[in-house]
């Protein structure tokens, strides 16, 4: 099986073929669908991974659930639907910071070209590694179960490199800066590549459209402070990173359920439109 220069594909006697380099042996993890048209080569520590990239993939649709949901993308909780779900599973890199630290710090005290320092650096890839997988795993099952069982996914439309940028200096005048809460924003920005954002989002696209699900993204603004209840609108109903309580009507809930349930309405709402603009 073929299809692209250089690439030769044998699923049955399970052989890639490289240009310049000649049958190699494959272990395949899941069979292609489609037409291959390129392929990536990558080292990760020992392992070698080959991903094909292909054409045509026929879509398999789902059977309809009738189901919709909001879903509000946290550190805290990494998920938060607005049926009142919270996946609080994730920040591995947190709970593995204590082996991170110990792992870079045997190399830092290995001489320089010596077996012992190459064989520490295997480790800290190692380490960093596990911390990966584990949380492309969670963003892999979190995503199959949202698109198994909805219709109408709706998240926020967040700008994660954005959001990650480090605060601008503020000279004071007088040769120095003043604080300025990079150190803060630092700990933000850690948790905030530790949650996956940008990675759980990519799948749910992907995962959607080829399960024939609809995946919106709305406007995030307002969303963490908005009542889902009457809709009043206040910084101050926020009261804490996971309690909101609305000033307006006395309204509590889990502060990310709130916001899921503000995102799952604008959703609705964008389709609406989008659908009668059509119908115009």
């Amino acid at each position: 099986m073929g299809g692209h220069q250089g690439l030769g594909l044998d699923t049955e006697a399970k052989r890639l073929r490289l240009l310049g380099i000649g049958h190699v042996k494959l272990r395949m993890h899941r069979a292609l669908r489609g037409t291959p048209k390129a392929i990536t080569v990558s080292r990760e520590g020992q392992r070698w991974w080959v991903s094909i990239r292909c054409a045509e993939v026929p879509a398999q649709p789902l059977p309809a659930t009738g189901q919709s949901v909001g879903i509000d993308l946290g550190v805290c909780a990494l998920v938060a639907t607005s049926d009142g779900e919270l996946v609080r599973e994730g920040r591995f890199a947190k709970k593995a910071q204590d082996r991170l630290v110990g792992a870079q710090r045997a190399v830092s005290t290995k001489e320089r070209g010596s077996m012992h320092r190459r064989r520490a650096c295997e480790a800290v890839g190692r380490a960093h590694r596990k911390v990966a997988n584990q949380r492309k795993d969670l963003a892999h099952q979190v995503s199959r179960r949202l698109v198994n069982d909805h219709d109408l996914i709706v998240c926020e439309a967040l700008r994660v490199p954005q959001m990650s940028r480090r605060p601008k200096p503020r000279p004071n005048g007088k040769g120095g800066f003043d604080r300025n809460g990079a150190r803060a924003k630092a700990g933000l920005n850690r948790s905030i590549a530790d949650a996956g954002w940008g990675m759980l989002r990519s799948m749910l696209v992907y995962k959607a459209e080829d399960a024939g699900r609809e995946l919106i993204a709305v406007d995030p603004r307002h969303t963490s402070t908005r009542c889902a209840s009457c809709g009043h609108t206040e910084s101050e109903n926020r009261v804490s990173q996971a309690v909101f309580r609305c000033r307006g009507c006395g309204h509590r809930d889990h502060a990310d359920v709130n916001a899921a349930r503000n995102i799952l309405r604008a959703g609705r709402a964008q389709r609406a439109s989008a659908r009668a603009g059509l119908g115009n």
